[in-house]
Order: C-alpha cells, then structure tokens, then sequence
C-alpha cells in the first residue's frame, strides 16, 4: 500500500471506531510536508472526512518568550530549534478536541490550533491569533514531529564521533555543547507525541538535500513576489533543524517504529515506500 494510501486507510479506520486521530508527518525542511498534508486533506474530503492540518511550526512562543529560550543558541536562529515551541498548546487543543466528541456523538469535533505567520517580524516570524475547524482527524507535522530524548551518556558516548548518515553535517564544538540542552528540551514535546495515532515519515536519500530543497523553495517564493528571507538567514534554518537534532541520533530512531516511510531522491520523488520495519538504509546506501 502507497504512503499516502496507507495513511488514509488508517485515519478512515480510526474514525469509524468513533475516534479523534491525531496523525503524524515527519521530514526534514523542504521535503514536501505542507504539499503533502494539502492533497492528503483533498483525498480525505473525497472520502467525506474533515483532516485539519497544523504544522509543528504552528506553535512556536510568542516573539519575546521565543527570543528568550533561543537565546545565545550557535545558530544564531530565533527559531526551529526543541524549545522554540510551546506543544502543550496543542496537546491543550487536541484534548480538547476530543472531549468534545464524547459521549456517542457522531459528530466531527471543533479544533482550535494555534497559528504563527512567518511574514511578521521581517520573516522572524509571531504568533498570529488561532483557527477553529470542524475535524474528523489531525495531520501533525514537522521536522522533528515523534524524536524523543537520550540519554546523557549516550551523547556523550557519540559526541565529535560524526555523522554516518550520507550528507549529514558533523556538528562544530559549541553545537555540540549545546545538544544537551536541545535534549532536554525535548522532553516537554513527549505529552504532545503521546497523542499521536500512527507515524508517516519522508526520509531523504541525501542529507544535503533539504538544505537544496530550502533555497529552492524560496527562489520560487521570490518568483512568485513572495520570499523575505536572506540566503545566510536561510542557511542558518536550515542548519539548526538538521544539528539541534542530528539525523543519526535522533531521526534515525524513527525509522523502525513508523508506520509508513518515504525514501526520497533529489526531486522528492519517491524511491522507496513501505514500513518502517521493513526498511534498512544500509540496503539503500544511505549509511557510509
């Protein structure tokens, strides 16, 4: 069964159980998560279902509070990093969300997510009020959407031993020092993953990718009269979502417990698809 196939069949299934699936979406910048939840959202209402979409993204502090927590961070970055959102806001919404729909109703459920707007602020982005939908299911998603924290001696065990997935960055010495932090930051997300009913993952064949991926996007926003963002701005982002959490330590985790995965190549289309168990990126020379 197809990716996105498979995602649909488990979210009409879990809503005939008379549940509020909460679906997550995993992938690195520039993968195609929001093209992706948007067709998803249209084959869902073909099938006479509601799937509301929010972005991980969506529930970023407030501008002063966001400013505070990414304070001195080696990426120089205001955002994207664990610690730059507030989950238990959607963990509040979700909750919410499904009280409502107890008590036998049949009834779609009214969510109420946060939205952030990354026009504000000279691109720096802040939060810009919320959204209220009439939802069967939830499409979560994000780079870093289902990564758990580690252990402290197994970042240290790892520290300046390098990267073995293809194209991932080795981190300097200060992100290093910072990973415990962004470690721990993690902890606060686990209430909000806990909610999820199942797990889709893109993964990229290269991990160079989503930095091309980001510039490319951003020269089509420019096209389009869009794009505010400078290419150094952009390079940080980038970087801060790829070595706040390295790929080999915190994404690679995923793999085996999604329930569908994604293999992409350089122009997103799809190489492999299957779950999560069944893939093994030594077979796909992923891993040096």
């Amino acid at each position: 069964m197809s990716f996105e196939a498979s995602l649909l069949t488990r979210l009409v299934a879990l809503v005939r159980q008379g549940e509020c699936p909460v679906i997550g979406l995993n992938g690195p910048v520039g993968a195609g998560k929001s093209s992706l939840a948007r067709r998803l959202a249209q084959q869902a209402a073909a099938q006479g279902l509601n799937l509301a979409v929010a972005s991980i993204d969506d529930a970023y502090l407030p501008w002063h509070p966001r400013l505070l927590a990414m304070a001195g961070n080696p990426f120089s970055v205001d955002r994207v990093p664990p610690g730059s959102h507030d989950p238990g806001l959607l963990v509040e919404s979700i909750v919410g969300w499904r009280r409502g729909r107890q008590g036998g109703t049949s009834s779609p459920g009214l969510l109420r997510l946060p939205r952030f707007d990354k026009r504000l602020r000279q691109g720096a982005g802040d939060r810009s009020g919320f959204s209220q939908h009439v939802a069967d299911g939830l499409l979560l998603e994000g780079w870093l959407i289902g990564c758990r924290p580690l252990g402290v001696s197994q970042i240290q065990a790892t520290s300046g031993s390098g990267a073995s997935l293809v194209g991932s960055p080795c981190l300097t010495a200060d992100e290093w020092a910072w990973l415990p932090r962004w470690n721990q930051a993690l902890e606060t997300y686990q209430p909000l993953w806990q909610q999820l009913n199942g797990l889709w993952v893109l993964w990229p064949m290269d991990w160079r990718l989503p930095r091309r991926w980001r510039f490319q996007a951003e020269a089509k926003q420019r096209r389009l009269g869009g794009g505010w963002l400078s290419g150094t701005k952009i390079e940080q982002l980038v970087r801060s979502s790829l070595c706040s959490l390295p790929p080999e330590l915190y994404l690679k985790p995923l793999l085996t417990g999604a329930n569908q995965l994604r293999l992409l190549d350089c122009r997103r289309r799809s190489l492999w698809e299957g779950p999560g168990r069944d893939f093994d990126p030594s077979d796909a020379l992923l891993i040096r």
